[in-house]
């Protein structure tokens, strides 16, 4: 059984969203185009509280893009983006939803990011997406979406380490910057990752 994982698809990273993906909205027609290949489609999104610790705008002496530790962790300070219950937090309009069997929300501790749809940072705790593909009998993932050197990449990374037959779309994802994806891509390869 093979499963499709939708990663963030909302209009924050799309074109005059809080966070654009450069080119992001040109990923949205493959994956329409795609997701009836699939014996499952999930999608996850991000969902933090307006006073992430994330969130620049909680650091007066810091910037966006600034990196900091944030209990423990190596954090790259965002713009706000992706606040609960706002329009920018809202899948696209322009993404198919009818196959989407189940949304899965990340980065709602205030205190910790989460990139990936399977964990937070830290891997402190779990979005319960692991064991609804187990219960499903999910043996490859194909992952794709925004942004390519964030959140498709880590959960990418932590479908490979559960275990998952893992490729990433490369059609279907854009980076926010270019020669770090690169990098990343790498780093994916070498772990046993595939891109189609």
């Amino acid at each position: 059984m093979k499963a499709l994982l939708i990663v963030d698809i909302q209009n924050d990273f799309l074109p005059g969203g809080a966070l654009e993906v450069p080119n992001g909205d040109q990923v949205i027609e493959v994956i329409n185009s795609v997701q009836s290949k699939y014996d499952l489609v999930i999608a996850t999104q991000d969902w933090h509280p307006s006073l992430h610790q994330s969130f620049a705008s909680q650091h007066i002496e810091h910037n966006v893009f600034d990196q900091i530790d944030l209990n423990g962790l190596e954090q790259v300070l965002w713009p706000d983006h992706c606040v609960q219950g706002t329009k920018g937090a809202e899948l696209s309009d322009s993404l198919e939803q009818r196959t989407i069997e189940a949304v899965f929300r990340k980065g709602v501790d205030p205190l910790i990011d989460s990139y990936s749809g399977f964990y937070d940072n830290g891997r402190r705790k779990n979005t319960g997406l692991h064991g609804y593909l187990q219960d499903r009998s999910i043996a490859e993932v194909h992952v794709c979406g925004l942004a390519a050197d964030f959140c498709v990449h880590f959960t990418a990374m932590d479908a490979l380490s559960l275990g998952y037959r893992t490729v990433i779309l490369s059609k279907a994802t854009k980076p926010i910057d270019r020669e770090q994806y690169m990098d990343k891509k790498q780093a994916f390869i070498q772990a046993g990752g595939l891109f189609f």
